[in-house]
């Protein structure tokens, strides 16, 4: 693993933990707001987050094409 592999491997884990933690905070406040279209924000918002930590994963383990090169 070269110095620059190692230094993107360790920015896309910091990244990962904070969306992982925003997605755990949205997940959480839909139970503390009693309005359809607030929970349903959150959740969209929680899953858009998880296909951006699912890059990141596929960017790490290069198994995405895009991410072979």
């Amino acid at each position: 693993m070269t110095h620059t592999d190692a230094n993107a491997t360790h920015h896309t884990q910091k990244v990962k933990g904070k969306l992982n933690a925003l997605i755990d905070h949205l997940r959480e406040d839909i139970n503390k707001v009693d309005d359809p279209q607030f929970k349903a924000m959150f959740e969209t918002s929680a899953e858009v987050l998880g296909g951006l930590v699912k890059a990141f994963t596929h960017y790490q383990q290069k198994s995405e094409a895009a991410w072979k090169a």
